[in-house]
């Protein structure tokens, strides 16, 4: 039952509120869900791109290291 201080403007405007939150509610979610997405596919990335990294160490540190070799063998 509705209470007799809320007439139908009340109503109406009410229920165009709530379908405004409803609305933006469905629009944060899908916002979100993009946003968490995006995030693991950079995660993903940083990992690939630190493990390149690290490759790339390793390989300058062993061509100094035969370097060095190279250089107190002469």
């Amino acid at each position: 039952m509705v209470p007799e201080s809320m007439n139908d403007p009340d109503l109406t405007a009410l229920s165009q509120k709530l379908d405004f939150l409803v609305a933006t509610c469905l629009k944060l979610k899908e916002e979100n869900r993009l946003l968490r997405a995006k995030e693991m596919s950079w995660q993903t990335e940083r990992a690939q791109l630190m493990e390149k990294n690290d490759a790339a160490r390793s390989k300058v540190e062993a061509m100094i290291s035969r370097l060095r070799t190279l250089e107190h063998e002469s």
